[in-house]
């Protein structure tokens, strides 16, 4: 299905190209720390988001990875206008829309939607499936008719890899993937330019990950769709996404390009992280060059000063506790044209080969135009069965 009129007339011109279509400036989002019942008093902030800047061209993925607490889910409802920021901008094609509300919010948010992680409790138990990926129709009724909305509704559903038929169900009958699959229906039907998803394979088993993920990618160039994918899993973001950004501790520690991320990080903590990747052959994980951190994270309500990442890490002097560093091309690699040259906030950068080609998990064998395909389907089409799949999902 092509993007309807409607819709293409509420974005207004697009971006020219290799320019961004969302840009994000120095993002701010600290939640007060209060004492008392009755007259309640701030004593501190939760630091969750503590000024990150990141750039979203148009058809393009940007995977945002890091530890459980960084700030990526808080990133993605600043995104998608579920939280307020406390400073800073969020662009959509030149406009600020940190500075919106009423009817001029609401047509953003039409061309900015999330799938969320948990596809347990995003679906509403009292409704049926073509309530809920008809609900968004309610709300933006010049999308569709009242009349023609069932059949819109169908078509998702069967753009998703699920029976039409279904539209009568409740989420209870489904499986743990076939839910995801509605919540990204539902992400889809008012043809957005931009999806946030919210470790939206997190809650699902590796077989339905790769299904799920297949089916992103198809849409992605089926609807011309921009995402910013945020994950735990290492191995996923690479498959999914053209640029890579790292958080640690509520700010960006590296961003780059999938190579440059994975095969050449110059932060200490993007060396860390990808040093706790799983290899499958034991050999090489007897040989390989672990590093291990020592500490626990430090709280957001209390960040250390200068480099969040210094009290975990190898490398730290004194200048990392008494200077942010920047995000941005560390001194070495300025004068470089190799794939260390992306933007690494640390003040000692050193390119570090962590993962080597023999380590990797193999995600799938190469398609017949050499692109790389998680297991699960040729497109991610493939249709799952009317009942539930066999066995718990696990959780991860």
């Amino acid at each position: 299905m092509a993007r309807d009129e409607a819709s293409g007339a509420a974005a207004g011109a697009g971006p020219a190209p290799g320019e961004p279509l969302l840009e994000i400036r120095d993002l701010v989002k600290h939640f007060p720390l209060t004492r008392g019942v009755l007259f309640k008093k701030q004593i501190g902030a939760v630091k969750a988001v503590d000024g990150v800047s990141f750039d979203l061209r148009k058809g393009e993925t940007l995977g945002i990875v890091g530890e459980s607490g960084c700030g990526k889910s808080t990133v993605a409802k600043l995104l998608v206008g579920l939280e307020r920021p406390t400073a800073g901008q969020i662009r959509y094609r030149g406009e600020d829309i940190t500075r919106l509300s009423g009817r001029a919010m609401k047509a953003v948010r039409r061309n900015i939607q999330m799938v969320f992680q948990d596809p347990y409790t995003s679906l509403n138990p009292r409704m049926t499936v073509g309530d809920i990926v008809g609900e968004p129709y309610e709300i933006h009724p010049e999308v569709a008719p009242k009349g023609d909305r069932r059949r819109k509704v169908q078509e998702l559903l069967d753009v998703v890899g699920l029976n039409p038929e279904y539209i009568n169900r409740y989420p209870h009958q489904f499986s743990g993937g076939q839910r995801q699959r509605i919540g990204i229906a539902r992400g889809l039907a008012l043809r957005p330019e931009i999806i946030v998803a919210d470790e939206p394979v997190s809650a699902l088993d590796v077989s339905v990950q790769a299904q799920v993920v297949n089916l992103l990618e198809q849409l992605q160039d089926e609807f011309d769709l921009s995402y910013v994918f945020i994950a735990h899993d290492l191995s996923v973001v690479r498959h999914i996404s053209d640029r890579i950004a790292v958080m640690y501790l509520g700010r960006l520690a590296e961003i780059g390009t999938e190579e440059q991320i994975y095969d050449h990080p110059t932060h200490p903590y993007t060396q860390a992280l990808l040093s706790a990747v799983p290899v499958p052959d034991p050999d090489s994980r007897a040989s390989r060059d672990r590093i291990l951190l020592t500490g626990d994270v430090p709280s957001p309500a209390s960040p250390p000063s200068g480099c969040r990442f210094r009290t975990r890490c190898w490398k730290a002097r004194d200048l990392c506790a008494e200077v942010v560093p920047p995000l941005e091309v560390p001194p070495p690699f300025r004068e470089s044209t190799g794939p260390a040259r992306h933007p690494s906030a640390c003040h000692f950068a050193h390119e570090r080969q962590v993962v080597r080609d023999e380590d990797r998990l193999p995600d799938g064998e190469d398609g017949a135009d050499g692109e790389e395909r998680l297991p699960g389907g040729e497109d991610g089409e493939e249709r799952l069965p009317d009942g539930p799949e066999p066995g718990p999902v696990a959780h991860r």
